[in-house]
């Protein structure tokens, strides 16, 4: 039996990014990486609350992805993330033997990185400074 380990933050997101299903049954370890909160949180919440709010925000996470691939046929492990990552995947390859490693986690961010402040030749602001060059050598 294939095992794969599974990173995942958002369920509509991590669903069309999974493999299709396999004529071999498959172990799915989906491990639920939580979103982070703020340092400034602890004045308002407590450690314990801020820890069952994770295990309820991963529960209904599973919720949306367990049923399709139980339904397949397949085995699911599901895991919170507690630590960091690479630590837990070496704890999970240890525990479940060697597994393929997804990340379906969605992107921090949905922009494309922001352009270098360089100007192309044609743009108004060159055109700008070529007035100003020749303002400039005709004094």
């Amino acid at each position: 039996m294939k095992t794969v380990i599974v990173y995942l933050d958002d369920a509509a997101h991590a669903r069309p990014l999974l493999p299709a299903p396999d004529a071999a049954p498959m172990h799915w370890v989906l491990v639920a990486c939580a979103p982070r909160m703020t340092h400034r949180i602890s004045k308002w919440v407590s450690h314990s609350a801020r820890e069952n709010w994770r295990g309820r925000w991963a529960e209904r996470l599973f919720e949306q992805v367990v049923p399709s691939l139980r339904a397949r046929g397949d085995t699911v492990t599901p895991v919170l993330a507690r630590g960091p990552l690479p630590e837990l995947t070496r704890e999970l390859i240890e525990a479940h033997g060697p597994a393929r490693v997804l990340d379906v986690r969605r992107p921090k961010s949905d922009t494309p990185p922001p352009q270098t402040g360089r100007l192309t030749p044609g743009t108004p602001g060159s055109l700008i400074g070529l007035f100003a060059a020749l303002l400039l050598a005709t004094d």
